[in-house]
C-alpha cells in the first residue's frame, strides 16, 4: 500500500483570464529546500512576470507546508495553490505559477479561481503516482556469498523491471559491502534474510 501519491515529473499548463497570461508547473521534490530551490530558480527565469507564487507540500504526513502570495492580496495566490495540492491529496510537491498581468484586475474572487485553475491544470498535466518511505541499509559479507546475495535482492525487485531495492553503493573484495534504497516497511524482513546469509553483517541503516 501507498504511503503518499505525489507525482512522477514535471509537468506544465497555461491559461489566459481577462488578458493576464498564467503559467502554472508543478515539480516534484523530497524536502522543503529542494522546493525553494525550484521557486528561486523560476523567480528568476520569470523576472519580468508581475508575480510568481507557489505553496508546496512535504512528506508522507503531509505536515510540512507553505504558501506564498508574492505580492498578490493576501489568500489569493497561495492558498487557492495549497488548496488543489490537498484535494488531490499531493505531497513531495510544488506548484509554481507565474502571472503576467493583462492591464485588467480580477478582484479577489477572480484571482482565487485563477490560481486555482492554473494549480489544477499543472496537477492534471502530471501522472500522479504512489510513492513509500525510504531507507537505507548497508551491509558487508564474504565474496563466496555474492551469489546468494545478489539473488536476494533481485528477488525483491518485480518482473515489470521497477527497482524496489535499489544499489546505490557496492564495493567488491574479499569482504564486500552494499548499500540499498528501499522502502521501510520492507526493512526489517530483508535485512532479517541478509543477516540469515553466512557471514553478512548489516554496518548501518537510516
Amino acid at each position: 500500500m501507498a504511503d503518499y501519491l505525489t507525482i512522477a515529473s514535471q509537468s506544465e499548463a497555461a491559461f489566459r483570464e481577462k488578458m493576464s497570461r498564467f503559467i502554472s508547473f508543478a515539480i516534484p521534490v523530497t524536502t522543503a529546500a529542494e522546493a525553494k530551490e525550484y521557486v528561486a530558480l523560476y523567480t528568476n527565469e520569470y523576472h519580468d512576470a508581475r508575480h510568481v507564487c507557489w505553496a508546496y507540500m512535504i512528506g508522507s504526513d503531509r505536515k510540512e507546508f507553505l504558501s506564498s502570495d508574492n505580492g498578490e492580496p493576501s489568500g489569493t495566490a497561495g492558498k487557492p495553490i495549497l488548496g488543489q495540492i490537498n484535494s488531490f491529496g499531493l505531497t513531495n510537491i510544488v506548484i509554481i505559477v507565474v502571472r503576467y498581468f493583462g492591464g485588467i484586475k480580477l478582484g479577489t474572487s477572480g484571482l482565487i479561481a485563477a490560481y486555482r485553475e492554473a494549480a489544477r491544470l499543472a496537477i492534471e498535466a502530471a501522472e500522479i503516482i504512489e510513492g513509500k518511505d525510504m531507507t537505507t541499509l548497508s551491509f558487508t559479507f564474504p565474496y563466496l556469498a555474492m551469489n546468494d546475495v545478489m539473488k536476494l535482492l533481485k528477488a525483491q525487485n518485480p518482473a515489470s523491471g521497477r527497482e524496489v531495492v535499489k544499489i546505490i553503493e557496492q564495493e567488491f573484495d574479499n569482504t564486500c559491502s552494499i548499500t540499498v534504497s528501499l522502502p521501510l516497511d520492507l526493512f526489517d524482513e530483508l535485512s532479517g534474510r541478509i543477516c540469515a546469509i553466512s557471514g553478512t553483517s548489516v554496518i548501518s541503516s537510516s
